[in-house]
C-alpha cells in the first residue's frame, strides 16, 4: 500500500451491515466485520467517496445488477489473486466447486489452497466467493456464515430464473 488515506462506509443490506473500505484509487474491502478488523485503524468515514460502490451493491441486492463495474485493489499473494480472478469469472446465478475452481486456474490439485484463498477474499460479494460450494453441492465454508451465503445464492437464483422467463 502506498500510504494513501483510506476511507470507509457502512451499508445496510439484507445480509447485515457491510463495511466498504477504499483509498483514492480503488475499493479495497467489502466485509461483514467492523472496518478495523482487517484494515486497521486510521480509516475516515466518507460515504460520498464510496457512493458508487454503495449504489452498485444496493442495485445488486435489489436484483437489478448482475455485474459490478468498480475499480478493485485486491491485495494478496500471487496465488490468492489468481483464485480471486477465477472467482470473478463465475457467472451470476451459478456455482462451482472448490475443485472446479482449482482446475480452472490451472492448479487442479490445489482445492484446499483454493478454499483458503477464497476465505481470505477481501472484497466479498463483488468478488463472488459465495458462488463456490462443496463438490457434492452442499454449502460449505463462507467467512460471513452459511446463512449469508444461502441468502446471496438464493437472490441470484431468483433473479436468474426471472431472466430466463
Amino acid at each position: 500500500m502506498n500510504g494513501s488515506e483510506r476511507f470507509f462506509s457502512v451499508l445496510g443490506s439484507p445480509i447485515g451491515d457491510l463495511t466498504l473500505v477504499a483509498d483514492d484509487h480503488a475499493l479495497l474491502e467489502v466485509s461483514m466485520e467492523h472496518p478495523s478488523a482487517r484494515s486497521g485503524a486510521g480509516l475516515r468515514r466518507d460515504d460520498r467517496r464510496l457512493a458508487e460502490a454503495r449504489r452498485q451493491l444496493r442495485a445488486y441486492f435489489a436484483g437489478e445488477l448482475r455485474e459490478f463495474r468498480l475499480s478493485l485493489a485486491l491485495q494478496g499473494t500471487p496465488f490468492q489473486r489468481r483464485v480471486w480472478a477465477g472467482l470473478q469469472t463465475i457467472p451470476y446465478g451459478e456455482t462451482i466447486s472448490y475443485a472446479e475452481l482449482a482446475r480452472r486456474i490451472g492448479r487442479p490439485k490445489a482445492g484446499r489452497a483454493v478454499g483458503g484463498a477464497n476465505h481470505r477474499n477481501p472484497i466479498a460479494i463483488i468478488v463472488p466467493c459465495h458462488r463456490v460450494i462443496g463438490a457434492d453441492g452442499t454449502l460449505v465454508g463462507y467467512g460471513g456464515g452459511l446463512e449469508r451465503k444461502k441468502t446471496l445464492l438464493a437472490l441470484e437464483a431468483r433473479v436468474a430464473a426471472l431472466l430466463k422467463t
